[in-house]
Order: C-alpha cells, then sequence, then structure tokens
C-alpha cells in the first residue's frame, strides 16, 4: 500500500470518484489507499460537493510550506466533519438515498455524539452552518421519526435527541406513508371505470403497497424488542 501525500493525479481521481457517486472505501480501493486517507482529504477540502482536486493540492502544499497541521485547532477531525470514515459513509448513503446534505450531516452528527442529544446552538457550532439551515434539517428529522424534540426548561430551549427507538418509529412512519399512497393508488383505481388498463394497474399497484406497508409495520413491532 503505498504510503506518504496524495498525489495530483490521485486527487484527480477522486474527484472523478466522486463525480460518479462512489463511496470513499471504493475510491481508496481504487487507490490502494487506507479510506480514511480518502475521507480526510475530501473533509478538509470543501467536503464531497465541493472537492476540486487542483485547489485542493495547492492548498496541502501551502500547508507543508508553512508547516501547519491539517487540523490546526484540535488533535482530531475539525468541527463540523462526521468523525472517521464511517460517518462520511452514512452521510453518502443518506444522501444516495435522497436526503438532503444538511439534514444527513445533522442526523450523523446527532448519531455520533456521546449521548445522542444536541442543542440547536450546538448543532450550528459544530457544522458551521446557519440557525436556519439547522432549523430546517431537524424539523426534517422530526417529521420523518428519527429525531425527537426535548424541552429544556431551565434554559428554555429546545434539545434535539435521537436514540434507539427513533428507528422504530422513523420505520412506522414510512410504513404509514407507503400505507397512505396505496389507499389513494386505490381510490384512484375506482374513479378510473372497470375494465380500463389505467384502473388495473393502480389497483394492483395499490395492493401491493398496502401489503407491504403491513408487513413493515407488522415486522417493526415483532422485532422492536431488540432496541431495548
Amino acid at each position: 500500500m503505498p504510503g506518504g501525500r496524495l498525489t495530483q493525479q490521485e486527487r484527480q481521481r477522486i474527484a472523478a470518484g466522486l463525480a460518479d457517486g462512489l463511496s470513499y472505501a471504493e475510491i481508496a480501493r481504487r487507490l490502494d489507499r487506507p479510506t480514511s486517507t480518502v475521507s480526510r482529504e475530501v473533509g478538509r477540502n470543501g467536503g464531497p460537493g465541493g472537492y476540486r482536486p487542483q485547489q485542493a493540492h495547492q492548498a496541502t502544499s501551502r500547508r507543508a510550506r508553512r508547516g501547519t497541521p491539517a487540523f490546526p485547532h484540535t488533535a482530531g477531525p475539525p468541527v463540523g466533519r462526521p468523525v472517521g470514515a464511517a460517518g462520511e459513509e452514512i452521510v453518502e448513503l443518506a444522501v444516495r438515498s435522497g436526503m438532503p446534505r444538511m439534514t444527513a450531516r445533522v442526523h450523523v452528527d446527532l448519531l455520533l455524539s456521546e449521548d445522542g442529544r444536541r442543542t440547536a446552538a450546538e448543532l450550528t457550532r459544530r457544522l458551521k452552518v446557519s440557525p436556519a439551515s439547522v432549523s430546517v434539517a431537524v424539523n426534517s428529522l422530526v417529521d420523518q421519526g428519527y429525531v425527537r424534540r426535548e424541552r429544556d426548561p431551565r434554559r428554555r430551549r429546545d434539545v434535539y435527541v435521537v436514540d434507539d427507538e427513533a428507528w422504530y418509529h422513523s420505520v412506522v412512519i414510512s410504513a404509514r406513508q407507503t400505507l397512505e399512497a396505496a389507499r389513494v393508488a386505490t381510490a384512484g383505481a375506482e374513479t378510473v371505470g372497470p375494465d380500463e388498463p389505467a384502473e388495473q394497474r393502480m389497483a394492483r399497484a395499490g395492493a401491493f403497497l398496502e401489503r407491504v406497508a403491513l408487513d413493515l409495520m407488522e415486522s417493526a413491532d415483532r422485532w422492536r424488542p431488540l432496541l431495548s
């Protein structure tokens, strides 16, 4: 496995891998580098959406000339980045699944926190984004069941919490949304009229979605004790 600093060609290959939607692990495998090397490289140079190989190479050269570390204020990763390659992988997976990047970053920061709790101010400071961005992300996570909101009466502020039960609630909410889609499809089939191709297609879709949603809710209830 090669060591030392990344070459400009390797940085270009990282950029190409990101553009193709590859995971950090896959990019690292193709470079014969540790996944943590790719994670750090992307994290310190604009993130997956802002990584530019030429600028990254120039920035690394400047740091080397100055003798300054990549993370000057801390011995670990910079504040605002998920800790380690695993956190980056979770963010990328969530984004590929359709979750907005900011929402994914907030979720991962909560998941990897020691007690699963953050205030809005803490999230804003750690992720180095505006309070409005955090508010939008948190509200989305609460709506989907991934996070719950608690009130701190002493400091009169909200605390956002992710715990084991959050996974159960998120699955149930998703199943209920699918069940609602099934009901809409079934109702739509009834308005089209019998024996029409569209009626049959929507009726089959409604039956399929309803069965899947009910099975998912039943499975969530059956395996819920695993979370306690």
